[in-house]
C-alpha cells in the first residue's frame, strides 16, 4: 500500500509539473517582452537559475566586479511564490539569483561563461540530486543584446560538447526575493551537510576553471 501511495505521489507531481510547463500562464512568460531593470549607482543586475540558489549565489558572490547576490524565485507565472510552493513545481518559478555587478569591472558575457561554467549544462530539470522544475535551468535577457549573447554561448557549448543545453532562454519579468533564512544560507550555515557536501564543492569546481575571476 505504501509503494501504491508513493507511486501516486510521484506520478501526481509529474502531472503537476508537466501542467505547469504547459500551462497557457507560462506560455504567455515564455513569449512576453523582456523588463530592462536600469542601472543605479553604476551598478546592473542580471538574473540567472540554476539548481540550488544556495550554490548560486555563493559562487556569483565570489566573482570580481560582483557587488551582491540575493536569491530569489524567477520564471514563473504565479504571484508572490513562496520557497513551499515553489517546491511544488507548479508556479513556473525555478530558484534563482539577482546578481547586481559593475558591467566596469565584469561584463554580462563573462557572468553568462560563469553560468555555463559552474553547473551540469546538459541535466535537464536540475542539478545534482537537486530534480523537479523549480531546480531547472534558465538564463534570463532584458534586452535584444543579452539575449544575442545568451544564444551565441549556448549554440557554441552545444557544438563542443556534442549535445543540447538544457538551460532555457526566458525574458526577464520579476524576480520575487526570497525569505530571508535562505539569503547567504551558506556563510551562515558553513557546517550544513549540504553545504559541505553539495554547495562547497560545486564551488571549488567552479574555482578551478576560473581562478582569474575570483576575488581575492
Amino acid at each position: 500500500m505504501k509503494s501504491l501511495v508513493l507511486s501516486l505521489s510521484l506520478i501526481f507531481i509529474f502531472s503537476c509539473q508537466n501542467n505547469a510547463q504547459t500551462n497557457p500562464k507560462q506560455q504567455a512568460v515564455k513569449t512576453a517582452l523582456p523588463v530592462e531593470v536600469p542601472m543605479k549607482d553604476g551598478k546592473a543586475k542580471a538574473y540567472f537559475a540554476s539548481g540550488c540558489f544556495w550554490c548560486v549565489e555563493n559562487i556569483y558572490e565570489h566573482v570580481k566586479g560582483v557587488s551582491e547576490v540575493i536569491s530569489g524565485y524567477a520564471g514563473g507565472h504565479t504571484q508572490n511564490p513562496t520557497y513551499e510552493s515553489n517546491n511544488t513545481g507548479t508556479t513556473g518559478h525555478a530558484e534563482s539569483v539577482e546578481v547586481i555587478y559593475d558591467p566596469n569591472v565584469v561584463s554580462f558575457a563573462t557572468l553568462v561563461d560563469v553560468y555555463f561554467g559552474s553547473q551540469n549544462p546538459t541535466q535537464v530539470n536540475g542539478q545534482g540530486n537537486d530534480k523537479g522544475s523549480q531546480y531547472r535551468s534558465i538564463i534570463f535577457y532584458q534586452n535584444d543584446a543579452q539575449k544575442n549573447i545568451i544564444e551565441e554561448k549556448k549554440a557554441a557549448l552545444a557544438k563542443k560538447l556534442n549535445e543540447p543545453i538544457a538551460a532555457e532562454v526566458y525574458p526577464f519579468q520579476k524576480f520575487w526575493v526570497a525569505e530571508d533564512y535562505h539569503q547567504d544560507y551558506e556563510k551562515k550555515h558553513p557546517d550544513n551537510s549540504y553545504i559541505q557536501n553539495v554547495s562547497i564543492p560545486r564551488y571549488e569546481r567552479f574555482k578551478a576553471k576560473f581562478p582569474e575571476l575570483i576575488k581575492k
